[in-house]
């Protein structure tokens, strides 16, 4: 988990994040996780050490974008990805005006409304280290480019002392003219219509996900060796082939072209061929049994 850094107020609002995201493998990384965000593993190196002694293969980056300009707010969202869903925990912020949403999926959990002040997203190690920080280097005074400033070298000290936080920064600012009551109003407008794009989305990949499920289930069908029909007629050098009652065409896109017993198209380079002849793979070829004459054809043979 990150740490982002929001403030929020009648100047405006700024936000400070670091870009790291840590991915766990296998199913021990409670243990690892609970070590390193109470600040017990302090670097780079020894969350990898950690992580062979737990046997919890790790992958860190830092190119995760955790802000963005939504509307007229920033957006800052740290997300866990859990074993069937991802839980995500967002803040907008505008000027005078604040909400914070908690999602599982795209649905939304928990949704509260606030109009200025310091909120911190992160690990409670963290937190604690922004807090003491911020207390010693933060001002009201302050424009919002020093706070950002300040922000972005609270959030290098506290990297130094935990790989939970990253080394690479974003900081963003945002300054519409608004009352608090506005920014109510323009939050609820800007996060309805982010929410739906959210699971508009994920309907996607859902979408796309069983379509390749389907791809790779159909790809493990595909006919390496044995039998598939008949040559049904001849013209030239192109022949009909009736597939038998366990065979199944489609193209190179995965659509169905023709079921069990219906006919598709083969080309043929050989004359030693009689209507009736049976064709095979072999060998993971097309052929025609009687010969190994070789066929070809542009789909996708498989078994159902």
């Amino acid at each position: 988990m990150s740490l982002i850094i929001a403030y929020v107020g009648k100047k405006g609002c700024v936000m400070a994040s670091d870009k790291r995201r840590i991915a766990y493998f296998g199913n021990n990384r409670q243990e690892l996780e609970d070590e390193l965000y109470n600040g017990s593993i302090t670097s780079d190196e020894e969350l990898y050490i950690r992580s062979n002694e737990l046997n919890v293969p790790i992958k860190i980056t830092d190119d995760a974008d955790k802000l963005r300009i939504v509307g007229n707010t920033i957006r800052g969202e740290v997300s866990t990805k859990g074993t069937h869903e991802t839980k995500r925990k967002r803040i907008y912020g505008t000027t005078n005006g604040y909400q914070i949403v908690e999602l599982i999926g795209s649905e939304t959990k928990s949704r509260q409304a606030g109009e200025k002040g310091i909120i911190l997203f992160g690990n409670d190690f963290a937190k604690k280290q922004a807090e003491t920080l911020i207390q010693k280097r933060w001002k009201a005074s302050h424009s919002l480019r020093l706070m950002g400033d300040i922000f972005e070298e609270i959030l290098t000290t506290i990297a130094q002392k935990t790989p939970s936080i990253g080394k690479e920064f974003d900081v963003l600012i945002q300054q519409p003219n608004f009352n608090p009551s506005e920014a109510q109003k323009h939050l609820n407008i800007t996060i309805d219509a982010d929410i739906k794009v959210l699971t508009k989305y994920r309907q996607q990949l859902t979408e796309e996900l069983i379509q390749k499920t389907r791809e790779i289930e159909l790809a493990n069908k595909i006919i390496s060796e044995g039998s598939v029909g008949n040559v049904e007629s001849i013209d030239g050098n192109m022949i009909e082939v009736k597939l038998n009652n366990k065979t199944q065409a489609f193209n190179f896109n995965w659509k169905p072209l023709a079921g069990p017993n219906d006919n598709v198209i083969m080309f043929k380079d050989t004359d030693d061929i009689e209507i009736g002849d049976e064709v095979v793979i072999k060998d993971e070829v097309l052929c025609l049994k009687k010969n190994s004459s070789p066929l070809s054809c542009n789909i996708i043979l498989c078994s159902l």
